[in-house]
């Protein structure tokens, strides 16, 4: 016997939205939230319909699972680690030991952007330091603004926000090498190049990004920074335990009007599917899948 109808892997913004979906459906619905995440690092998101002067990651998951549990949604707090196919849908296991079984499942895992541990930077993130130009881009309109980056992916991070602003200084703090084509590009731009570790981020006051303390002793100033370290972790590994298709880069393909993966009952959402990767698609794709989920629970998709 299955314990759910649906056992959704994540318990962010797209399992969330998910979650309330198939709640108003009236399935019994599981949310498998490990506690650590992309929205869990947002301090604001400012791009969302309905809240005009941002709102938390944080803020907006409490809110989304409170929402869940009205609808009988259960969430446990750990971390699946491995999921196989059985006769009846799907067996997760997770971290602790415990097994759950579900028809249909959903992974929502989402993608941890890879950034140094540098002190003040955390603090920063989604309220003066941001990671994507699509949902913060215009944050940073004619600021003087510093990539905190590495290579090639910070050189075109750069370059991207020169539709914003042309105040744009490009800290390189691996010091990978940069391709001639972007150097050239940057050059063009006028956007100044350093080669040098970051030591700490310069804050004043709570999330205020002035700053960087270099490790030679320089100091950047700034009013408002983005990250772009490449590399990014796309958490895909269950997909992959079951047969999934993914993209060379671990993102999950996906039917995009139903959010089903190759392997049937199994659906994805949110950044770990191919998207841009911003909170207001991951709603949508949490509300898509959760339909069609809904439709194959009671045979009419």
């Amino acid at each position: 016997m299955n314990d759910s109808d649906c056992l959704i892997i994540g318990g962010g913004i797209a399992g969330l939205q998910a979650a309330v979906q198939l709640g108003r459906y009236q399935h019994n619905v599981t949310v498998i939230d490990k506690g650590y995440g992309r929205s869990t690092l947002c301090r604001s998101y400012h791009n969302i319909l309905g809240w005009p002067d941002g709102v938390s990651g944080d803020q907006l998951r409490a809110l989304g699972r409170m929402q869940a549990e009205r609808l009988g949604v259960r969430f446990i707090n750990d971390e699946a680690l491995r999921a196989v196919q059985v006769d009846s849908g799907f067996e997760v296991t997770l971290r602790s030991g415990a097994s759950l079984r579900s028809s249909k499942l959903l992974l929502a895992t989402g993608v941890l952007d890879r950034f140094p541990p540098l002190p003040g930077l955390e603090q920063c993130l989604g309220l003066t330091i941001y990671v994507c130009p699509d949902c913060d881009g215009y944050e940073v309109s004619g600021r003087r603004t510093i990539v905190l980056g590495s290579g090639d992916a910070g050189a075109r991070m750069a370059l991207t926000l020169t539709y914003w602003t042309d105040r744009i200084v490009y800290v390189n703090h691996e010091c990978q090498p940069v391709s001639g084509d972007l150097i050239h590009k940057l050059e063009e731009r006028q956007i100044p190049k350093i080669d040098a570790p970051i030591a700490a981020v310069q804050t004043k006051g709570e999330g205020r990004f002035t700053g960087l303390h270099l490790a030679d002793g320089r100091t950047v100033p700034g009013e408002r920074g983005f990250i772009a370290f490449g590399g990014n972790e796309v958490l895909s590994d269950l997909a992959q335990q079951l047969g999934v298709e993914r993209l060379e880069n671990r993102h999950i393909i996906t039917n995009p009007r139903t959010m089903e993966t190759n392997i049937r009952g199994v659906y994805a959402a949110g950044d770990v599917a191919v998207h841009a990767e911003q909170v207001t698609v991951a709603m949508g794709e949490g509300s898509l899948a959760a339909i069609w989920i809904h439709k194959a629970l009671i045979g009419a998709g």
